[in-house]
Protein backbone atom coordinates (compact mmCIF):
# COMPACT_ATOMS: atom_id res chain seq x y z
CA UNK A 1 0.00 0.00 0.00
CA UNK A 2 1.14 3.55 -0.58
CA UNK A 3 2.07 4.42 3.01
CA UNK A 4 3.96 1.14 3.48
CA UNK A 5 5.82 1.52 0.20
CA UNK A 6 6.62 5.23 0.71
CA UNK A 7 8.04 4.73 4.20
CA UNK A 8 10.21 1.83 3.11
CA UNK A 9 11.40 3.80 0.04
CA UNK A 10 12.25 6.85 2.17
CA UNK A 11 14.43 4.80 4.47
CA UNK A 12 16.13 3.19 1.47
CA UNK A 13 16.87 6.58 -0.11
CA UNK A 14 18.62 7.80 3.03
CA UNK A 15 20.87 4.73 3.04
CA UNK A 16 21.45 3.88 -0.59
CA UNK A 17 24.27 1.46 0.21
CA UNK A 18 22.17 -0.66 2.55
CA UNK A 19 19.98 -3.34 1.01
CA UNK A 20 16.53 -4.23 2.36
CA UNK A 21 16.89 -6.35 5.51
CA UNK A 22 16.54 -10.11 5.12
CA UNK A 23 13.55 -11.80 6.73
CA UNK A 24 14.24 -13.31 10.15
CA UNK A 25 14.93 -17.04 10.16
CA UNK A 26 11.80 -17.59 12.26
CA UNK A 27 8.87 -15.30 11.55
CA UNK A 28 6.45 -14.77 14.39
CA UNK A 29 3.76 -13.17 12.26
CA UNK A 30 3.53 -15.83 9.53
CA UNK A 31 1.51 -18.92 10.45
CA UNK A 32 0.40 -22.13 8.78
CA UNK A 33 -3.18 -22.41 7.52
CA UNK A 34 -3.60 -25.22 10.02
CA UNK A 35 -4.56 -22.38 12.34
CA UNK A 36 -7.75 -21.57 10.38
CA UNK A 37 -8.48 -25.21 9.59
CA UNK A 38 -8.65 -26.00 13.29
CA UNK A 39 -11.41 -23.45 13.90
CA UNK A 40 -15.14 -24.15 13.64
CA UNK A 41 -16.11 -23.50 10.03
CA UNK A 42 -19.25 -22.03 8.56
CA UNK A 43 -21.25 -24.04 6.03
CA UNK A 44 -20.35 -23.55 2.34
CA UNK A 45 -22.64 -21.33 0.27
CA UNK A 46 -22.08 -22.83 -3.17
CA UNK A 47 -24.95 -20.90 -4.72
CA UNK A 48 -23.49 -17.53 -3.70
CA UNK A 49 -20.05 -18.63 -4.85
CA UNK A 50 -21.42 -19.82 -8.21
CA UNK A 51 -23.25 -16.51 -8.74
CA UNK A 52 -20.11 -14.57 -7.87
CA UNK A 53 -17.95 -16.58 -10.29
CA UNK A 54 -20.49 -16.17 -13.07
CA UNK A 55 -20.56 -12.42 -12.44
CA UNK A 56 -16.76 -12.35 -12.57
CA UNK A 57 -16.88 -14.26 -15.86
CA UNK A 58 -19.38 -11.72 -17.18
CA UNK A 59 -17.18 -8.82 -16.14
CA UNK A 60 -14.10 -10.45 -17.62
CA UNK A 61 -15.94 -10.63 -20.93
CA UNK A 62 -17.63 -7.22 -20.71
CA UNK A 63 -15.05 -5.12 -18.86
CA UNK A 64 -11.75 -6.99 -18.46
CA UNK A 65 -9.90 -3.84 -17.40
CA UNK A 66 -11.81 -3.77 -14.10
CA UNK A 67 -11.64 -7.49 -13.40
CA UNK A 68 -8.96 -7.22 -10.67
CA UNK A 69 -11.03 -4.75 -8.67
CA UNK A 70 -14.11 -6.91 -9.15
CA UNK A 71 -12.12 -9.89 -7.90
CA UNK A 72 -11.02 -7.98 -4.77
CA UNK A 73 -14.62 -6.97 -4.05
CA UNK A 74 -15.77 -10.57 -4.57
CA UNK A 75 -13.21 -11.85 -2.05
CA UNK A 76 -14.28 -9.13 0.41
CA UNK A 77 -17.95 -10.11 0.15
CA UNK A 78 -17.63 -13.91 0.05
CA UNK A 79 -15.35 -13.93 3.13
CA UNK A 80 -17.02 -11.04 5.00
CA UNK A 81 -13.59 -9.49 5.34
CA UNK A 82 -12.69 -5.93 6.35
CA UNK A 83 -10.27 -5.46 3.43
CA UNK A 84 -9.27 -7.54 0.41
CA UNK A 85 -6.94 -7.14 -2.51
CA UNK A 86 -4.27 -8.48 -4.82
CA UNK A 87 -0.50 -8.06 -4.56
CA UNK A 88 1.13 -8.36 -7.99
CA UNK A 89 4.69 -8.69 -9.22
CA UNK A 90 5.35 -6.68 -12.38
CA UNK A 91 8.16 -6.63 -14.90
CA UNK A 92 8.44 -2.83 -14.84
CA UNK A 93 10.61 -2.88 -11.68
CA UNK A 94 12.09 -6.34 -12.31
CA UNK A 95 9.56 -7.79 -9.86
CA UNK A 96 11.29 -6.20 -6.89
CA UNK A 97 8.02 -5.03 -5.30
CA UNK A 98 4.45 -6.15 -4.90
CA UNK A 99 1.96 -3.68 -6.40
CA UNK A 100 -1.53 -3.32 -5.00
CA UNK A 101 -3.54 -2.70 -8.19
CA UNK A 102 -6.89 -3.62 -6.63
CA UNK A 103 -8.06 -3.14 -3.01
CA UNK A 104 -11.56 -3.24 -1.56
CA UNK A 105 -12.77 -2.37 1.93
CA UNK A 106 -11.09 -0.25 4.61
CA UNK A 107 -7.71 -0.24 2.86
CA UNK A 108 -9.15 0.97 -0.47
CA UNK A 109 -7.26 4.28 -0.20
CA UNK A 110 -3.95 2.41 -0.45
CA UNK A 111 -4.59 1.22 -4.02
CA UNK A 112 -1.45 1.28 -6.20
CA UNK A 113 0.78 1.13 -3.13
CA UNK A 114 2.84 -1.94 -2.35
CA UNK A 115 5.43 -3.81 -0.30
CA UNK A 116 8.95 -5.12 -1.00
CA UNK A 117 9.21 -8.51 -2.69
CA UNK A 118 11.88 -9.83 -0.34
CA UNK A 119 10.78 -8.34 2.96
CA UNK A 120 7.10 -8.77 3.73
CA UNK A 121 4.19 -11.19 4.20
CA UNK A 122 3.46 -11.64 0.46
CA UNK A 123 7.10 -12.41 -0.31
CA UNK A 124 7.14 -14.98 2.48
CA UNK A 125 4.06 -16.67 1.01
CA UNK A 126 5.71 -16.91 -2.41
CA UNK A 127 8.97 -18.15 -0.89
CA UNK A 128 7.12 -20.86 1.03
CA UNK A 129 4.86 -21.49 -1.99
CA UNK A 130 1.83 -22.18 0.22
CA UNK A 131 -1.19 -20.29 1.56
CA UNK A 132 -0.40 -18.70 4.93
CA UNK A 133 -1.98 -16.72 7.76
CA UNK A 134 -0.44 -13.40 8.81
CA UNK A 135 -1.04 -11.75 12.19
CA UNK A 136 0.53 -8.45 13.27
CA UNK A 137 3.28 -8.32 10.62
CA UNK A 138 5.01 -5.41 12.41
CA UNK A 139 6.58 -7.99 14.71
CA UNK A 140 8.78 -9.16 11.81
CA UNK A 141 8.56 -6.28 9.32
CA UNK A 142 8.86 -2.97 11.23
CA UNK A 143 7.54 -0.73 8.45
CA UNK A 144 4.09 -2.21 9.06
CA UNK A 145 3.82 -0.47 12.46
CA UNK A 146 2.52 2.74 10.85
CA UNK A 147 -0.21 1.04 8.82
CA UNK A 148 -3.76 2.05 9.73
CA UNK A 149 -6.09 0.38 10.30
CA UNK A 150 -3.74 -2.33 11.59
CA UNK A 151 -3.65 -5.89 10.28
CA UNK A 152 -5.08 -8.19 12.94
CA UNK A 153 -5.24 -11.27 10.71
CA UNK A 154 -4.85 -11.94 6.99
CA UNK A 155 -5.29 -15.00 4.79
CA UNK A 156 -2.91 -14.91 1.80
CA UNK A 157 -3.09 -17.30 -1.18
CA UNK A 158 -0.43 -17.40 -3.94
CA UNK A 159 -1.48 -17.69 -7.57
CA UNK A 160 0.45 -18.69 -10.64
CA UNK A 161 0.78 -18.14 -14.36
CA UNK A 162 2.46 -21.00 -16.21
CA UNK A 163 3.60 -22.53 -12.89
CA UNK A 164 5.32 -19.29 -11.82
CA UNK A 165 4.08 -17.50 -8.69
CA UNK A 166 3.16 -13.94 -9.69
CA UNK A 167 1.20 -12.61 -6.74
CA UNK A 168 -1.16 -13.20 -3.88
CA UNK A 169 -4.85 -12.64 -3.27
CA UNK A 170 -5.70 -11.83 0.33
CA UNK A 171 -8.41 -10.93 2.80
CA UNK A 172 -7.80 -8.98 6.02
CA UNK A 173 -9.50 -8.62 9.39
CA UNK A 174 -8.61 -5.40 11.19
CA UNK A 175 -9.83 -6.53 14.60
CA UNK A 176 -10.77 -9.71 16.41
CA UNK A 177 -14.45 -9.48 15.41
CA UNK A 178 -13.58 -11.54 12.33
CA UNK A 179 -11.60 -14.78 12.30
CA UNK A 180 -11.09 -16.73 9.10
CA UNK A 181 -11.90 -20.45 8.89
CA UNK A 182 -11.51 -23.44 6.59
CA UNK A 183 -14.40 -22.29 4.38
CA UNK A 184 -12.61 -18.97 3.79
CA UNK A 185 -9.50 -20.95 2.83
CA UNK A 186 -11.50 -23.03 0.33
CA UNK A 187 -13.20 -19.97 -1.20
CA UNK A 188 -9.94 -18.03 -1.44
CA UNK A 189 -8.17 -21.01 -3.02
CA UNK A 190 -10.86 -21.09 -5.73
CA UNK A 191 -10.58 -17.33 -6.22
CA UNK A 192 -6.80 -17.69 -6.52
CA UNK A 193 -7.33 -19.98 -9.50
CA UNK A 194 -9.55 -17.30 -11.05
CA UNK A 195 -7.05 -14.59 -10.06
CA UNK A 196 -4.41 -16.18 -12.25
CA UNK A 197 -6.66 -15.92 -15.29
CA UNK A 198 -7.82 -12.45 -14.29
CA UNK A 199 -4.27 -11.17 -13.85
CA UNK A 200 -3.19 -12.74 -17.10
CA UNK A 201 -6.12 -11.04 -18.80
CA UNK A 202 -5.18 -7.74 -17.17
CA UNK A 203 -1.59 -8.08 -18.31
CA UNK A 204 -2.81 -9.00 -21.76
CA UNK A 205 -4.95 -5.88 -21.99
CA UNK A 206 -2.00 -3.68 -21.05
CA UNK A 207 0.09 -5.34 -23.72
CA UNK A 208 -2.69 -5.07 -26.30
CA UNK A 209 -2.55 -1.30 -26.07
CA UNK A 210 0.99 -1.30 -27.47
CA UNK A 211 0.56 -3.00 -30.81
CA UNK A 212 -2.24 -4.26 -33.04
CA UNK A 213 -0.23 -7.41 -33.78
CA UNK A 214 -0.36 -8.38 -30.13
CA UNK A 215 -4.07 -7.63 -30.13
CA UNK A 216 -4.65 -10.12 -32.92
CA UNK A 217 -2.46 -12.73 -31.22
CA UNK A 218 -4.23 -12.47 -27.90
CA UNK A 219 -7.60 -12.56 -29.56
CA UNK A 220 -6.61 -15.87 -31.08
CA UNK A 221 -5.49 -17.11 -27.67
CA UNK A 222 -8.79 -16.06 -26.13
CA UNK A 223 -10.71 -17.74 -28.93
CA UNK A 224 -8.63 -20.86 -28.46
CA UNK A 225 -9.36 -20.76 -24.74
CA UNK A 226 -13.09 -20.45 -25.34
CA UNK A 227 -13.15 -23.07 -28.07
CA UNK A 228 -11.10 -25.62 -26.15
CA UNK A 229 -12.21 -24.96 -22.58
CA UNK A 230 -13.03 -28.07 -20.60
CA UNK A 231 -16.67 -26.96 -20.33
CA UNK A 232 -19.14 -26.48 -23.15
CA UNK A 233 -20.27 -22.92 -23.91
CA UNK A 234 -22.93 -21.44 -26.18
CA UNK A 235 -24.97 -18.32 -26.83
CA UNK A 236 -28.67 -18.37 -27.57
CA UNK A 237 -30.55 -15.37 -28.99
CA UNK A 238 -33.90 -14.08 -27.72
CA UNK A 239 -35.65 -16.21 -30.36
CA UNK A 240 -34.01 -19.42 -29.07
CA UNK A 241 -31.59 -19.74 -32.00
CA UNK A 242 -28.05 -20.91 -31.18
CA UNK A 243 -25.75 -18.03 -32.16
CA UNK A 244 -22.41 -19.54 -31.17
CA UNK A 245 -21.06 -22.68 -29.50
CA UNK A 246 -17.54 -23.75 -28.68
CA UNK A 247 -15.85 -26.86 -29.97
CA UNK A 248 -16.17 -28.62 -26.62
CA UNK A 249 -19.96 -28.40 -26.69
CA UNK A 250 -20.31 -29.54 -30.29
CA UNK A 251 -17.91 -32.44 -29.78
CA UNK A 252 -19.81 -33.46 -26.65
CA UNK A 253 -23.01 -33.76 -28.73
CA UNK A 254 -21.38 -34.92 -31.97
CA UNK A 255 -22.64 -32.09 -34.20
CA UNK A 256 -20.81 -30.04 -36.81
CA UNK A 257 -21.09 -26.23 -36.52
CA UNK A 258 -23.63 -26.00 -39.35
CA UNK A 259 -25.74 -28.71 -37.67
CA UNK A 260 -25.84 -26.87 -34.34
CA UNK A 261 -25.37 -23.12 -34.83
CA UNK A 262 -28.41 -21.52 -36.44
CA UNK A 263 -30.81 -24.13 -35.09
CA UNK A 264 -33.33 -23.70 -32.29
CA UNK A 265 -31.88 -24.84 -28.96
CA UNK A 266 -35.00 -26.92 -28.24
CA UNK A 267 -34.00 -29.32 -31.04
CA UNK A 268 -31.17 -30.57 -28.83
CA UNK A 269 -33.08 -30.97 -25.55
CA UNK A 270 -34.57 -34.34 -24.74
CA UNK A 271 -37.13 -32.75 -22.38
CA UNK A 272 -39.09 -29.97 -24.02
CA UNK A 273 -40.58 -28.85 -20.71
CA UNK A 274 -37.06 -28.28 -19.38
CA UNK A 275 -35.88 -26.02 -22.25
CA UNK A 276 -39.14 -24.09 -22.16
CA UNK A 277 -38.58 -23.48 -18.45
CA UNK A 278 -34.94 -22.48 -19.06
CA UNK A 279 -35.81 -19.93 -21.76
CA UNK A 280 -38.69 -18.51 -19.74
CA UNK A 281 -36.57 -18.01 -16.63
CA UNK A 282 -33.68 -16.46 -18.56
CA UNK A 283 -36.05 -14.09 -20.36
CA UNK A 284 -37.36 -13.04 -16.95
CA UNK A 285 -33.85 -12.08 -15.90
CA UNK A 286 -33.03 -15.08 -13.73
CA UNK A 287 -29.60 -16.66 -13.43
CA UNK A 288 -29.57 -20.45 -13.66
CA UNK A 289 -27.14 -22.33 -11.43
CA UNK A 290 -26.53 -26.05 -11.95
CA UNK A 291 -29.80 -26.65 -13.80
CA UNK A 292 -30.02 -30.35 -14.66
CA UNK A 293 -31.02 -31.14 -18.22
CA UNK A 294 -30.68 -33.85 -20.85
CA UNK A 295 -29.26 -33.10 -24.28
CA UNK A 296 -29.80 -35.25 -27.35
CA UNK A 297 -26.67 -36.21 -29.30
CA UNK A 298 -26.43 -36.69 -33.04
CA UNK A 299 -26.15 -40.48 -32.63
CA UNK A 300 -29.39 -40.56 -30.65
CA UNK A 301 -27.81 -40.99 -27.23
CA UNK A 302 -28.57 -38.61 -24.37
CA UNK A 303 -26.07 -36.71 -22.22
CA UNK A 304 -26.88 -35.48 -18.72
CA UNK A 305 -25.62 -31.93 -18.17
CA UNK A 306 -25.58 -29.09 -15.65
CA UNK A 307 -26.39 -25.69 -17.18
CA UNK A 308 -25.26 -22.38 -15.70
CA UNK A 309 -26.59 -19.42 -17.64
CA UNK A 310 -27.71 -15.81 -17.62
CA UNK A 311 -28.48 -13.17 -20.26
CA UNK A 312 -26.35 -10.38 -21.66
CA UNK A 313 -28.60 -7.33 -21.63
CA UNK A 314 -27.99 -3.94 -23.23
CA UNK A 315 -30.34 -1.73 -21.26
CA UNK A 316 -33.61 -3.63 -21.70
CA UNK A 317 -32.59 -5.51 -24.82
CA UNK A 318 -31.97 -9.26 -24.68
CA UNK A 319 -28.71 -9.78 -26.64
CA UNK A 320 -27.91 -13.44 -26.00
CA UNK A 321 -27.51 -15.95 -23.22
CA UNK A 322 -24.17 -16.98 -21.74
CA UNK A 323 -24.48 -20.69 -21.14
CA UNK A 324 -21.97 -23.08 -19.62
CA UNK A 325 -22.76 -26.76 -20.16
CA UNK A 326 -20.98 -29.31 -17.99
CA UNK A 327 -21.30 -33.01 -18.89
CA UNK A 328 -22.26 -35.10 -15.83
CA UNK A 329 -23.30 -38.26 -17.69
CA UNK A 330 -20.59 -40.36 -16.05
CA UNK A 331 -21.63 -39.11 -12.62
CA UNK A 332 -25.30 -39.88 -13.29
CA UNK A 333 -24.44 -43.35 -14.55
CA UNK A 334 -22.34 -43.94 -11.45
CA UNK A 335 -25.24 -42.82 -9.26
CA UNK A 336 -27.57 -45.17 -11.13
CA UNK A 337 -25.10 -48.03 -10.81
CA UNK A 338 -24.74 -47.39 -7.09
CA UNK A 339 -28.51 -47.38 -6.69
CA UNK A 340 -28.79 -50.57 -8.76
CA UNK A 341 -26.03 -52.25 -6.74
CA UNK A 342 -27.74 -51.20 -3.51
CA UNK A 343 -31.01 -52.77 -4.69
CA UNK A 344 -29.12 -55.85 -5.87
CA UNK A 345 -27.27 -56.12 -2.55
CA UNK A 346 -30.54 -55.83 -0.67
CA UNK A 347 -32.08 -58.51 -2.88
CA UNK A 348 -29.07 -60.81 -2.45
CA UNK A 349 -28.98 -60.28 1.29
CA UNK A 350 -32.66 -61.17 1.59
CA UNK A 351 -32.11 -64.34 -0.44
CA UNK A 352 -29.08 -65.34 1.60
CA UNK A 353 -30.92 -64.76 4.85
CA UNK A 354 -33.93 -66.70 3.56
CA UNK A 355 -31.67 -69.61 2.56
CA UNK A 356 -29.85 -69.56 5.89
CA UNK A 357 -33.16 -69.35 7.74
CA UNK A 358 -34.48 -72.35 5.80
CA UNK A 359 -31.23 -74.23 6.38
CA UNK A 360 -31.31 -73.65 10.14
CA UNK A 361 -35.03 -74.37 10.38
CA UNK A 362 -34.78 -77.68 8.53
CA UNK A 363 -31.53 -78.86 10.13
CA UNK A 364 -31.86 -81.52 12.81
CA UNK A 365 -29.49 -83.93 14.52
CA UNK A 366 -29.41 -86.33 17.46
CA UNK A 367 -26.82 -84.19 19.31
CA UNK A 368 -26.00 -80.50 19.60
CA UNK A 369 -22.59 -81.15 18.01
CA UNK A 370 -24.25 -82.94 15.11
CA UNK A 371 -26.68 -80.06 14.61
CA UNK A 372 -23.79 -77.58 14.68
CA UNK A 373 -21.88 -79.64 12.09
CA UNK A 374 -24.90 -79.86 9.79
CA UNK A 375 -25.58 -76.11 9.92
CA UNK A 376 -21.90 -75.21 9.49
CA UNK A 377 -21.59 -77.42 6.43
CA UNK A 378 -24.59 -75.88 4.73
CA UNK A 379 -23.51 -72.32 5.49
CA UNK A 380 -19.98 -73.16 4.29
CA UNK A 381 -21.48 -74.20 0.96
CA UNK A 382 -23.21 -70.80 0.74
CA UNK A 383 -19.94 -69.02 1.58
CA UNK A 384 -18.10 -70.92 -1.17
CA UNK A 385 -20.59 -69.94 -3.83
CA UNK A 386 -20.52 -66.31 -2.68
CA UNK A 387 -16.77 -66.34 -3.24
CA UNK A 388 -17.51 -67.25 -6.87
CA UNK A 389 -20.01 -64.38 -7.07
CA UNK A 390 -17.33 -61.91 -5.98
CA UNK A 391 -14.89 -63.28 -8.57
CA UNK A 392 -17.50 -62.83 -11.33
CA UNK A 393 -18.55 -59.36 -10.05
CA UNK A 394 -21.94 -60.83 -9.11
CA UNK A 395 -22.70 -62.11 -12.60
CA UNK A 396 -23.14 -65.59 -11.14
CA UNK A 397 -21.20 -68.86 -10.88
CA UNK A 398 -20.31 -71.59 -13.36
CA UNK A 399 -22.17 -74.86 -12.79
CA UNK A 400 -19.06 -76.97 -13.50
CA UNK A 401 -17.08 -74.96 -10.93
CA UNK A 402 -19.81 -75.49 -8.32
CA UNK A 403 -19.75 -79.25 -8.87
CA UNK A 404 -15.95 -79.51 -8.91
CA UNK A 405 -15.46 -77.45 -5.75
CA UNK A 406 -18.11 -79.35 -3.77
CA UNK A 407 -16.74 -82.78 -4.71
CA UNK A 408 -13.05 -81.88 -4.43
CA UNK A 409 -13.06 -82.50 -0.68
CA UNK A 410 -14.21 -86.07 -1.17
CA UNK A 411 -12.24 -87.06 -4.26
CA UNK A 412 -9.33 -84.59 -4.58
CA UNK A 413 -7.29 -86.72 -6.96
CA UNK A 414 -8.38 -87.66 -10.52
CA UNK A 415 -8.84 -91.29 -9.52
CA UNK A 416 -11.94 -91.91 -11.59
CA UNK A 417 -14.36 -91.81 -8.64
CA UNK A 418 -16.07 -88.68 -9.94
CA UNK A 419 -17.43 -88.22 -13.45
CA UNK A 420 -18.64 -84.74 -14.44
CA UNK A 421 -20.21 -83.92 -17.81
CA UNK A 422 -22.29 -81.06 -19.14
CA UNK A 423 -22.12 -77.80 -21.11
CA UNK A 424 -20.60 -74.65 -19.65
CA UNK A 425 -23.39 -72.76 -17.91
CA UNK A 426 -23.20 -69.53 -15.89
CA UNK A 427 -25.95 -69.64 -13.29
CA UNK A 428 -27.49 -66.48 -11.91
CA UNK A 429 -26.72 -65.89 -8.21
CA UNK A 430 -30.11 -67.09 -6.91
CA UNK A 431 -29.94 -70.30 -8.94
CA UNK A 432 -26.25 -70.93 -8.16
CA UNK A 433 -26.89 -70.48 -4.45
CA UNK A 434 -29.67 -73.09 -4.41
CA UNK A 435 -27.70 -75.57 -6.56
CA UNK A 436 -24.69 -75.18 -4.25
CA UNK A 437 -26.77 -76.12 -1.21
CA UNK A 438 -28.30 -79.07 -3.09
CA UNK A 439 -24.87 -80.38 -4.15
CA UNK A 440 -23.64 -80.04 -0.57
CA UNK A 441 -26.57 -82.12 0.74
CA UNK A 442 -26.00 -84.83 -1.86
CA UNK A 443 -22.25 -84.97 -1.23
CA UNK A 444 -22.74 -85.05 2.56
CA UNK A 445 -25.25 -87.90 2.24
CA UNK A 446 -22.88 -89.77 -0.09
CA UNK A 447 -20.05 -89.42 2.45
CA UNK A 448 -22.20 -90.76 5.28
CA UNK A 449 -24.27 -93.46 3.60
CA UNK A 450 -23.56 -93.59 -0.12
CA UNK A 451 -20.80 -93.88 -2.71
CA UNK A 452 -18.22 -91.82 -0.82
CA UNK A 453 -18.58 -94.02 2.30
CA UNK A 454 -16.62 -96.84 0.55
CA UNK A 455 -13.39 -96.95 -1.39
CA UNK A 456 -15.01 -98.26 -4.56
CA UNK A 457 -17.96 -95.88 -4.80
CA UNK A 458 -18.35 -93.56 -7.77
CA UNK A 459 -20.49 -90.51 -8.47
CA UNK A 460 -21.69 -89.29 -11.86
CA UNK A 461 -22.93 -85.68 -12.18
CA UNK A 462 -24.35 -84.71 -15.56
CA UNK A 463 -26.55 -81.88 -16.75
CA UNK A 464 -28.19 -80.79 -19.99
CA UNK A 465 -30.92 -78.60 -21.41
CA UNK A 466 -34.33 -80.16 -21.94
CA UNK A 467 -36.39 -79.40 -25.02
CA UNK A 468 -38.41 -76.83 -23.10
CA UNK A 469 -35.22 -75.03 -22.04
CA UNK A 470 -35.17 -76.32 -18.49
CA UNK A 471 -31.89 -77.27 -16.85
CA UNK A 472 -31.86 -80.94 -15.81
CA UNK A 473 -29.10 -82.08 -13.43
CA UNK A 474 -28.59 -85.81 -12.72
CA UNK A 475 -26.73 -87.13 -9.66
CA UNK A 476 -26.06 -90.89 -9.79
CA UNK A 477 -24.12 -93.01 -7.28
CA UNK A 478 -22.68 -96.49 -7.92
CA UNK A 479 -20.39 -98.90 -6.07
CA UNK A 480 -21.54 -97.90 -2.60
CA UNK A 481 -23.42 -99.89 0.05
CA UNK A 482 -26.73 -101.43 -1.02
CA UNK A 483 -29.46 -98.80 -0.97
CA UNK A 484 -32.97 -99.13 0.37
CA UNK A 485 -35.71 -96.53 0.11
CA UNK A 486 -35.90 -94.57 3.39
CA UNK A 487 -38.86 -95.04 5.67
CA UNK A 488 -39.09 -91.26 6.12
CA UNK A 489 -37.81 -88.15 4.36
CA UNK A 490 -34.31 -87.17 5.42
CA UNK A 491 -33.44 -83.66 6.50
CA UNK A 492 -31.09 -83.18 3.56
CA UNK A 493 -33.80 -83.99 1.02
CA UNK A 494 -36.20 -81.69 2.84
CA UNK A 495 -33.66 -78.85 2.64
CA UNK A 496 -33.13 -79.46 -1.08
CA UNK A 497 -36.81 -79.69 -1.90
CA UNK A 498 -37.57 -76.57 0.12
CA UNK A 499 -34.89 -74.43 -1.55
CA UNK A 500 -35.36 -75.75 -5.10
CA UNK A 501 -39.13 -75.62 -5.00
CA UNK A 502 -39.72 -72.50 -2.93
CA UNK A 503 -36.98 -70.25 -4.27
CA UNK A 504 -36.63 -71.44 -7.86
CA UNK A 505 -40.00 -73.10 -8.56
CA UNK A 506 -38.07 -76.20 -9.59
CA UNK A 507 -38.52 -79.92 -8.97
CA UNK A 508 -36.43 -82.52 -7.15
CA UNK A 509 -36.85 -86.29 -7.58
CA UNK A 510 -35.02 -89.06 -5.68
CA UNK A 511 -34.78 -92.73 -6.73
CA UNK A 512 -33.23 -95.32 -4.39
CA UNK A 513 -31.95 -98.05 -6.70
CA UNK A 514 -30.13 -101.00 -5.18
CA UNK A 515 -26.83 -99.96 -6.84
CA UNK A 516 -27.07 -96.41 -5.54
CA UNK A 517 -29.06 -93.20 -5.12
CA UNK A 518 -30.06 -91.10 -8.11
CA UNK A 519 -31.39 -87.56 -7.91
CA UNK A 520 -32.79 -85.38 -10.66
CA UNK A 521 -33.12 -81.59 -10.26
CA UNK A 522 -34.95 -79.66 -12.96
CA UNK A 523 -35.60 -75.96 -13.08
CA UNK A 524 -36.05 -73.12 -15.54
CA UNK A 525 -32.94 -70.95 -16.02
CA UNK A 526 -32.33 -68.09 -18.48
CA UNK A 527 -30.34 -68.85 -21.62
Amino acid sequence: MSSVQSQHTARSSRKQSIEAPSPPSELRSMLSTAEVQSRPSRAPDYEAESRALMELSRQMAASPGSILQALAETALNLCSAHSAGLSLLEDGDQRSNFHWRAIAGQWASHVNGGTPRDFGPCGTVLDQNIPMVCSHPERDFPYWAAVRPPLEEALLIPFYIKDEAVGTIWVVAHDTSRRFDAEDLRVMTNLAAFAAGAYQTWLTLNALEKTSAIVESKERELRDFLENASVGMHWVGPDGIVLWANRTEMEMLGFKPEEYIGHHISEFHADQAAIEDILRRLTNGETLCNYEARLRCKDGSVRHVLINSNVLWEEDKFIHTRCFTRDITDRKQTEQQIAMLAREAEHRAKNVLATVQATVHLSQADTAEGLKEAIEGRIRALANVHKLFVESRWNGAGLRTLVEEELAGYAPEPDGRVHIAGPNLLLEPDTAQAIAVALHELATNAAKYGAFSTNDGKIHVEWSRAADGRLVLHWRETGGPPVKPPTRRGFGSRVMESIIANQLKGETRFDWHAEGLTCEISLQVPN
